[in-house]
C-alpha cells in the first residue's frame, strides 16, 4: 500500500476493530517496486526471453488462523465462495465468488493465506467477524507483502538457482504451495501452471528479490510484463 496513511476507516465489531487499509482517492497506492518503473521496462524492454516477470501489486492478503470445526468450514466456504484447502501444501482458487477472484493457500495445519483484490479485504474481515463463530484470528497483512508472478520456458531453471525445493512436476504439481527459503530471504511459492509460479514475498525484501531474479534470469533473458 501507499507509504502514506490516509482515509483510514475503523469499523467496530463488538470488541473487534476492522481497519480499511486503503489510501484516500487522491493518494496513489505504491507497491514496493514502484521505484523500478516496471511499466516503462515492460514497454521499452525485451519482448522475448525465457523468464517473464510481473508484479501483482497492491493485492489484499489476509492470514487466517484457526482449527476449524465442520460448521466453521461451511461458514468460511460461504463467506469466501471456496472451501479451505485442508490437505497440506495445497491451494484453491475461484473467480466465481461474490468477493471476485479468491485464492486460498495452505500454510500450516491451522493457518491459511487468503488473496483477494485490495478493495475486498476489509469486507471479508467484516463478514468473518460478523458471521463466523468460535475461535479464530484474521489479520490483514496486505501492506507488508507483494506478489511476483514468474513464468516462461526457463522459469524452473531460474527458480532452481533460488530455492532448495524440488520443482519437478512429479513432486511439485500445479496447485502445490510451500513456504521456503528463496535466495537469502523467503517466499511462499505456488505453482499456478506448468510454467508459471506465484511468489508471495515480504515488502521489505521485495527490492532485493527483484534484483536477484534479474541476475538469476540473465542467461535466459528476462521479460517484464505490465
Amino acid at each position: 500500500m501507499s507509504d502514506v496513511t490516509s482515509d483510514v476507516t475503523v469499523v467496530a465489531r463488538d470488541t473487534k476493530l476492522v481497519t480499511k487499509q486503503l489510501p484516500a482517492a487522491d493518494i496513489m497506492g505504491e507497491s514496493p517496486l514502484h521505484h523500478a518503473d516496471l511499466a516503462s521496462i515492460a514497454e521499452h524492454g525485451p519482448k522475448e526471453g525465457g523468464v517473464h516477470f510481473h508484479e501483482r501489486k497492491l493485492m489484499g492478503l489476509l492470514t487466517l488462523r484457526c482449527l476449524p470445526s465442520l460448521e466453521q468450514q461451511e461458514m468460511i466456504k460461504s463467506l469466501l465462495g471456496v472451501a479451505l484447502p485442508m490437505q497440506p501444501l495445497t491451494s484453491v482458487t475461484t473467480n466465481e465468488s461474490s468477493m471476485g477472484n479468491v485464492s486460498v493457500r495452505w500454510v500450516s495445519p491451522d493457518e491459511w493465506l487468503i488473496i483477494v483484490e485490495a478493495d475486498k479485504a476489509c469486507g471479508i474481515e467484516s463478514h468473518f467477524h460478523d458471521k463466523l463463530m468460535g475461535h479464530f484470528s484474521l489479520v490483514n497483512i496486505s501492506g507488508g507483502t507483494t506478489i511476483f508472478d514468474v513464468s516462461g520456458d526457463d522459469v524452473v531453471e531460474m527458480l532452481k538457482k533460488s530455492t532448495p525445493v524440488d520443482l519437478h512436476a512429479s513432486e511439485f504439481p500445479v496447485g502445490k504451495v510451500v513456504s521456503t527459503v528463496f535466495a537469502k530471504s523467503g517466499a511462499m511459492i505456488c505453482r499456478l501452471a506448468d510454467d508459471k509460479f506465484e511468489l508471495v514475498v515480504r515488502r521489505s525484501f521485495a527490492d532485493y528479490l527483484w534484483l536477484w531474479i534479474q541476475d538469476a534470469s540473465r542467461e535466459y533473458g528476462l521479460v517484464v510484463k505490465a
